[in-house]
């Protein structure tokens, strides 16, 4: 279905175009609307390229270790491209944190849940972002907003692929529906764990609970390295 209303809409609007004689204005609208519907396929279909690659490689490396600035720099550059300053946002990406893994994955799923916390709250809203190591030395990346929220009845099935909980708000913001299912696969591949908080009316509050494994502190590191 998620490939087949993309695909049928683009049919209906080239059979349109061969068919009637179109004014200049009708024809650039028609062509602005083909246009959307052909990046929302690429959307989905880039999406769905990711899954497939998640789940047909190893699992990510342990000795690969990246800074969590690094990684929240990318991120939090997208996020303000796309807010256009019309969100109170706030980044705290750790005190020389840095994480074992996959660099390319990590910042996909982190920027997943930045990028959706930023489109679903209206402006003015707040979104922020937290990097906390917890004492058993994992650490919890916490995505929190002042959006809508979710009601109860969503949360477990919000991971499914192509689940959505109002699909014209989905349309509006061009979810693939895809995106939190890579999330949680990214994080699983990790180790970790994805949860999920949420409440109409109050926001949402997405936490990456990440092992001690994949965690470690930059400082403790160099000061390892000096010692060996």
């Amino acid at each position: 279905h998620e490939i087949r209303t993309p695909l049928t809409v683009l049919a209906g609007f080239v059979e349109t175009m061969g068919a009637l004689p179109l004014t200049e204005v009708e024809r650039a609208r028609v062509l602005t609307l083909m246009g959307q519907q052909t990046r929302r396929m690429q959307a989905l279909v880039g999406d769905l390229l990711t899954l497939a690659r998640l789940e047909g490689s190893p699992r990510p490396p342990h000795d690969a270790w990246v800074p969590m600035s690094r990684l929240g720099g990318a991120v939090e550059a997208e996020a303000r491209g796309l807010s256009g300053d019309a969100h109170n946002l706030s980044f705290d990406w750790g005190d020389g944190v840095e994480l074992a893994g996959s660099e390319a994955e990590l910042q996909s799923a982190i920027a997943n849940l930045v990028v959706n916390a930023v489109r679903y709250t209206p402006p003015g809203g707040r979104v922020s972002v937290s990097v906390v190591q917890r004492e058993d030395g994992g650490a919890d990346i916490q995505v929190k907003d002042s959006g809508p929220g979710i009601s109860a009845e969503h949360l477990p099935r919000l991971t499914e692929r192509f689940y959505r909980v109002d699909n014209s708000r989905s349309r509006d913001t061009g979810g693939t529906g895809l995106g939190l299912a890579i999330v949680k696969h990214v994080v699983q591949r990790h180790g970790g764990e994805l949860r999920i908080a949420s409440e109409l009316g109050r926001g949402s509050v997405f936490t990456v609970c990440l092992p001690a494994m994949r965690v470690r502190q930059a400082r403790a590191a160099l000061h390892s390295v000096t010692q060996g």
